[in-house]
């Protein structure tokens, strides 16, 4: 396989092609090509392999008992596939994981990925980021879905990050991007960003929002 794939992987952050290639000689691996549409894994199956998008994009849908389907997010090449559920006690793939665009998955069985773990510092390192960083994103994620409306989790969305002293951000989700996180509709994210432009609250131009009233928008997280 072609090891420069992998230098802007997490994984492999701060080594060089030939450190990886070599370190990677000592472990069984392989890689497996997807079709655009395939089902790479699906939820309740055991996490065997760490793997690693090396081509193409995939994303993680969650279903509900409704039957309603909640995006958690799309893992582009180079990203990791449930690094954080590899081990514990219920290491099973939260999610259904399908392929967006042709895609290629490097996989390293669960015995060859400890094995990296135990011989490099830096791989080790790098994988307590990924787990910390993970566990981050699903805690924001579970903090929006709590919000009973999409005003309360715009509202948050926005002040999140604009911090204390920023009246003004650019949204680095689209519309629809936005949509998928919070599991609605996006005409209901449009409608909401309008109703809070009306009430005077922010001002929306394309991606940049300014705000105008960050009193009565953080009232809103408490609807």
């Amino acid at each position: 396989m072609d090891y420069s794939l992998l230098v802007n992987a997490p994984l492999f952050k701060g080594l060089s092609v030939t450190e990886i290639e070599n370190i990677l000689k000592d472990v069984f691996h392989h890689t497996k090509k997807f079709g655009s549409g395939a089902l790479v894994v699906q939820s309740g199956d055991e996490v065997r392999s760490f793997m690693i998008v090396i081509k193409g994009v995939v994303k993680g849908e969650m279903v509900d008992y409704s039957g309603r389907i909640i995006k958690i997010e799309d893992i582009a090449a180079p990203g990791a596939l449930a690094p954080a559920f590899l081990f514990g006690d219920k290491n099973r793939y939260p999610v259904n994981i399908s392929v967006v665009s042709d895609s290629e998955i490097l996989m390293i069985p669960k015995s060859g990925f400890l094995k990296l773990l135990m011989n490099s510092g830096t791989i080790l390192t790098n994988f307590l980021n990924m787990i910390s960083n993970r566990s981050q994103f699903l805690s924001e994620k579970i903090r929006f879905l709590s919000f009973k409306t999409i005003k309360g989790k715009l509202a948050q969305f926005i002040l999140q990050r604009a911090g204390n002293d920023i009246s003004a951000i650019t949204l680095e989700m689209t519309q629809n991007e936005l949509a998928d996180f919070f599991g609605v509709a996006r005409p209901s994210v449009a409608r909401a960003l309008g109703e809070m432009e009306d009430d005077g609250m922010i001002e929306a131009r394309g991606k940049n929002i300014r705000i105008l009233d960050k009193v009565n928008l953080a009232k809103l997280k408490a609807d």
